[in-house]
């Protein structure tokens, strides 16, 4: 793993904890929260306040979050919101904490200048152990307080002060008057700089748990599904729609069409996404020279041509699915024909635009594994766990690989291959109903109409339902009518032109 800490393509951009002061406060806040101290002198820390480094000195990735199911925190400063979550057990836990720090940033930011700030993130679960218990989380709830209980005891300050004011002989009770002041040398002025710090709650409907072998959860949809990355035992009378596997492809191909959560990353020939199928089925050929026991140390994108050709006969068909689309699109090659039972379906799709865009694109690197770029952007932890089985070839190759082309401009990259972030543009015009049949009558006339969706198990059917005489003759047919539409409208304006020449004409006469 050291080739990909040097190349930042791991542990980076982590808070850095190295002042004597900081380290103290870190270990205050992690003997109140799990009853230990690091002997470390400098470390860094992920978003939660976990360390790589104290989890070796520790021998356990989960310090603070036991069970994998309440992720306990540490924050030492608000610029920990920029950080990743190392070790992360729910898809959704660091956008959540995040959200978290932005919500409250001002308190945070006072809170965390004298003291580390500590919570947790409260599942309704403490363990998860069969199915059912994935389900059980519908919302997580944050609380938070300063290791010396500053929020807690501005709250109790906060009480005794209302009583203070409220109760007619409160100005005669030297014991409420003696607890406010000594509660005030450790809030400070509460009325001029308040303490607070409310608990939040966010709502969790879908996510990626690395629980039971890793489950995709979507209660969010129109058929609420469960998509396990092994079969479940165990799942009869699930709160769901559906339970399936990885292995039940059909199912959730149709699953993520039906429901308008997966694209076609090319939809047409000629559009600009066609490099993106040629630099999948590198990835491709890489995985496969490497399968082979070729060095790839010396290779480079100018020779990889050479590697195609010498292994053209041990290319898996995810090389030749994806060729035969990268050459329709690129090329003008014949319309591809490939199902959900093919072993490139799911490298040719891509998370349409919507809030769960991460999490589809996750469970679509998880069916598309030799493409290790998607891999690593969208699943590390499945990433690393593949990294560690690579040649030492492989791993110098996809490590140079990542830190050239994906680490120098990852908005750029995520954005030529997954398209703009919802919400950044404006929605574009919708596209025409890919689900289309085209018929010709025997007087040359066109028929269109939409097919029944379950039935498309193609999806570039709308290409092949007709033979390519005939759809050239349906472009041209469509080119005719709208040709005659526009000599139907401009007769009709210069008729109106003559028209009112002529009755100007006659009103001058009339004069």
């Amino acid at each position: 793993m050291m080739r990909l800490i040097k190349a930042g393509l791991m542990f980076g951009n982590l808070f850095e904890v190295r002042s004597p002061a900081m380290v103290e406060r870190y270990n205050r806040a992690l003997e109140h929260l799990i009853g230990r101290r690091t002997e470390l002198t400098e470390f860094h820390i992920d978003i939660v306040g976990a360390s790589p480094e104290i989890a070796h000195e520790f021998g356990d990735e989960l310090y603070l979050n036991p069970n994998g199911a309440n992720q306990m925190f540490i924050l030492l400063s608000t610029e920990q919101k920029s950080a990743p979550l190392l070790n992360n057990q729910f898809s959704t836990s660091r956008s959540i904490l995040r959200r978290y720090i932005e919500d409250h940033e001002g308190q945070l930011f006072a809170l965390t200048a004298r003291e580390a700030v500590t919570g947790e993130l409260l599942n309704s679960v403490f363990k998860i152990d069969e199915p059912a218990d994935l389900l059980d989380i519908n919302r997580i709830e944050i609380t938070a307080d300063t290791v010396q209980s500053h929020v807690a005891e501005a709250e109790s300050l906060t009480r005794r002060i209302e009583r203070f004011q409220s109760e007619p002989d409160a100005w005669w009770d030297d014991v409420l008057i003696a607890e406010m002041i000594e509660i005030a040398k450790r809030t400070g002025n509460i009325q001029r700089n308040p303490v607070k710090l409310p608990t939040a709650a966010y709502e969790q409907e879908n996510y990626y748990t690395a629980h039971l072998g890793g489950v995709y959860v979507f209660r969010d949809a129109k058929v609420s599904t469960i998509i396990s990355r092994v079969p479940l035992d165990d799942v009869d009378g699930l709160r769901v729609d559906q339970v399936l596997s990885l292995d039940d492809r059909d199912e959730i191909a149709n699953w993520l069409r039906d429901e308008g959560l997966s694209q076609l990353i090319v939809q047409r020939p000629g559009g600009d996404d066609a490099p993106i199928i040629r630099q999948k089925m590198d990835y491709v050929l890489i995985s496969t020279a490497a399968a082979q026991g070729h060095d790839l140390t010396k290779v480079s994108r100018t020779n990889l041509r050479q590697l195609e050709r010498r292994y053209a006969n041990q290319l898996p068909e995810e090389f030749t699915g994806l060729m035969d689309v990268w050459r329709w699109a690129s090329m003008g090659g014949r319309v591809p024909k490939m199902g959900p039972d093919h072993p490139a379906f799911f490298y040719v799709l891509r998370s349409s635009q919507h809030d769960d865009r991460d999490l589809v694109n996750m469970l679509l690197s998880d069916l598309s594994r030799l493409d290790f770029r998607q891999l690593f952007i969208c699943h590390k932890p499945l990433f690393y766990e593949a990294y560690k089985g690579w040649s030492d070839s492989k791993k110098e190759f996809v490590t140079r690989l990542l830190a050239e082309e994906y680490a120098i401009d990852k908005a750029g990259a995520r954005e030529a291959l997954f398209g703009r972030e919802p919400g950044m543009v404006e929605p574009a015009a919708p596209e025409p109903d890919p689900d289309l049949k085209v018929s010709f009558g025997e007087n040359g006339s066109v028929k269109v109409e939409t097919r029944g969706k379950r039935a498309r198990k193609n999806p570039w059917e709308p290409y092949t339902n007709v033979n390519r005489d005939d759809w050239r003759e349906y472009k041209r047919e469509l080119e005719r009518q709208r040709k005659e539409q526009r000599k139907r409208y401009n007769k009709r304006r210069d008729d109106d032109d003559d028209d009112n020449r002529r009755r100007r004409r006659k009103r001058r006469d009339d004069d």
